[in-house]
């Protein structure tokens, strides 16, 4: 269903209901949430789980790709 409304929607990206997850996770943690209760809200059994879904990673800064010298 989800993947169909995303089509329909005109959005190309897979998307499914683990990216809402994902999103929610990474936007708590984003503004000073903990681990352990993000864990709690997700309902997970280990804090392995809700790392999966910490995208905060992904995000890389300018400050960062400067640091690339040729």
């Amino acid at each position: 269903m989800i993947q169909r409304r995303a089509a329909a929607a005109g959005i190309a990206t897979k998307i499914g209901n683990h990216t809402f997850r994902a999103t929610g996770i990474t936007a708590y943690l984003k503004n000073k949430g903990t681990l352990e209760h993000a864990q709690t809200i997700a309902n997970h059994a280990s804090p392995r789980t809700t790392k999966l879904y910490d995208r905060r990673s992904d995000e890389i800064s300018r400050d960062e790709v400067e640091k690339i010298a040729i």
